[in-house]
């Protein structure tokens, strides 16, 4: 017996083809690449200054100028203290010390 159901095909030129298989390949290189970065990323917690200069091979004071400056965000601890979020301390090695990090990892 003839089956009922319909199968439709769709014509789409070479060239228009490729773009799509190569937007797609982009896609799933980002995704991976995503869930690569996010798989790395230690569970977020909150370090002293000296723990957050030894984790990015700074000084404490270097650590402290580079919070005044804006270019790291801190969280008080307490009156004296501040603290850094892993994240934070993440996100400040790749933006402004790219070699640095590209040569531990």
């Amino acid at each position: 017996m003839p089956s009922n159901d319909m199968e439709a095909f769709l014509l789409i030129p070479e060239a228009e083809w490729q773009q799509i298989v190569s937007r797609l390949e982009r896609l799933e290189k980002a995704v991976q690449q995503q869930a690569k970065e996010t798989e790395v990323l230690p569970p977020d917690e909150i370090l002293t200054v000296r723990q957050a200069a030894a984790r990015l091979g700074m000084t404490p004071e270097g650590i402290r100028k580079a919070r005044r400056a804006g270019r790291l965000k801190g969280v008080r601890i307490n009156e004296k203290e501040w603290g850094f979020y892993t994240t934070e301390l993440h996100r400040y090695q790749n933006r402004y010390n790219r070699n640095q990090y590209n040569q531990m990892g």
